[in-house]
């Protein structure tokens, strides 16, 4: 094995780790004066996260908060109070129209529970605003062609959370195993993630506290009998997502895409649905397989939410398959294994932490240390990207197709794993009317859904 130590790393990304310097790194916005005018919508565990990242590496005022649960959302501003420079409680609100309406914000973080995306996504550009979304983008493909028509009417710049592509060791891995050729011609990859991460409880029914309106978070989605499930608990339910897959194949998909420069899927075929974990309330499968086919290369997904992993090194990851050899990576680590000797030597890499420069990592409450040096490079990217006015690397058009393709897998799976066979340009499943239907959920009475000709 060649271990990566890690002043070699640093040596060898020297190029994709210093795009330009930002914010408190010493970034020059044209003619800019004072701070970048920033709002968070969503003040839970990963809104707080991201927003702590580009607080890092920009000079940031956060002009406002957004939260429907007053008690976390009186937590968040006292957290932002002590992580911003001017050491101000920003603005809290209840309603995120109210927000951007009245502050104005000119980039807007929003990391609320995916039911919501679409719409704050389209209503923060129309305001004028760049967003930073967290994926999955949508929770039907027609919010995420509606999202990308927003974005591009309006001349926003659109950073999705798809951060695997700007995670250091795999940014490296792609520049030294893929684009040098080292693993041949390349026609399968495999996703995967063995977590056991459903929620298998079945919480009671209770009132709903005083310091939440459970009817503004539930929003366009349907309003299901209260059982304490906002902050993290809503993903057990398809009502408010996309499932495991939804959740955490539009990462691995994302990233072999990514990595192999792939566009849209041919098609998409899945099967799976709930076979062991049986006696909870949760929705979501909990066994379940996909296939997305491109041209000469398939990927395949699969989860299991029981049982052990394949590979305990990557319980969570992708593997790319070439004539010559196989990268292996996810977000702690990556492995080039050869083909037999003549096709070169095993090369492995291990996650960049960057504790001691950002010191203040090691003691934020639930943070994935892991995943931060890859926010702040996405964070950076996204301003880079508006600053040169140039696409982001996980420009909204790229989370549209990974979130998209997931989408278009659980349909497939509701439709007895029929093959479907998307077409962005006329935004219907080729010759299946039934899931043309399906490209859009019901919105609750009272709030409309987006249409990509009308935003």
């Amino acid at each position: 094995m060649n271990p990566l130590n890690r002043r070699e790393f640093l040596k060898g990304s020297t190029a994709i780790m210093s795009l330009a310097s930002f914010g408190l790194l010493g970034m020059n916005f044209k003619d800019r004066k004072g701070p970048l005018q920033v709002a968070l919508i969503g003040t839970g565990w990963y809104g707080k996260s991201d927003l702590f990242r580009l607080i890092q590496v920009a000079d940031v005022e956060v002009v406002g908060l957004c939260d429907v649960d007053s008690k976390q959302l009186a937590e968040a501003g006292r957290l932002v109070s002590t992580r911003q420079k001017s050491g101000k409680v920003p603005a809290l609100y209840e309603d995120y129209k109210e927000l951007l309406a009245k502050e104005k914000p000119e980039y807007v973080l929003i990391g609320t529970p995916d039911h919501w995306h679409a719409l704050m996504a389209i209503d923060a550009v129309k305001s004028g605003a760049h967003v930073y979304l967290q994926k999955p983008i949508s929770v039907d493909v027609i919010e995420g062609e509606a999202i990308l028509a927003a974005a591009r009417k309006y001349d926003r710049k659109v950073q999705i959370g798809t951060q695997r592509r700007s995670t250091p060791h795999l940014v490296k891995a792609k520049q030294e195993i893929i684009d040098s050729g080292k693993l041949g011609k390349i026609s399968h990859a495999e996703v995967f993630c063995y977590y056991h991460m459903r929620n298998n409880s079945t919480p009671a029914v209770i009132p709903v506290p005083e310091n939440v309106n459970y009817d503004l978070w539930a929003g366009p989605a349907p309003m299901l009998p209260y059982r304490g499930i906002l902050h993290r608990g809503w993903r057990a339910f398809m009502e408010y997502g996309n499932g495991i897959v939804g959740d955490m194949c539009v990462h691995m998909l994302d990233a072999v895409r990514w990595m192999c420069d792939l566009g849209w899927p041919v098609q998409v075929t899945s099967t799976g649905g709930i076979y062991v974990q049986k006696d909870s309330i949760s929705n979501i499968s909990d066994t379940q397989t996909a296939v997305f086919e491109f041209d000469e290369m398939n990927v395949v997904w699969q989860h299991r939410t029981w049982g052990n992993p394949v590979d305990k090194d990557y319980p969570w990851a992708f593997k790319i398959y070439g004539e010559k050899g196989m990268l292996a990576g996810s977000p702690m680590r990556a492995d080039f294994t050869p083909q037999g000797k003549e096709n070169g030597e095993p090369i492995h890499y291990e996650v960049l932490l960057e504790k001691e420069q950002f010191p203040e990592d090691t003691t934020e409450k639930d943070i994935e240390i892991h995943a931060a040096p890859a926010t702040r490079e996405q964070m950076k990217n996204w301003l880079q990207a508006i600053d040169t006015n140039t696409l982001p690397i996980a420009d909204v058009l790229q989370g549209h197709i990974s979130t998209a393709s997931c989408i278009l897998a659980n349909m497939s799976m509701e439709l007895d794993s029929r093959p479907l066979r998307y077409d962005p340009k006329t935004m219907t499943v080729i010759g299946d009317e039934e899931a043309t239907a399906l490209l859009r959920r019901p919105y609750r009475d009272g709030y409309v859904h987006p249409e990509p000709d009308n935003v």
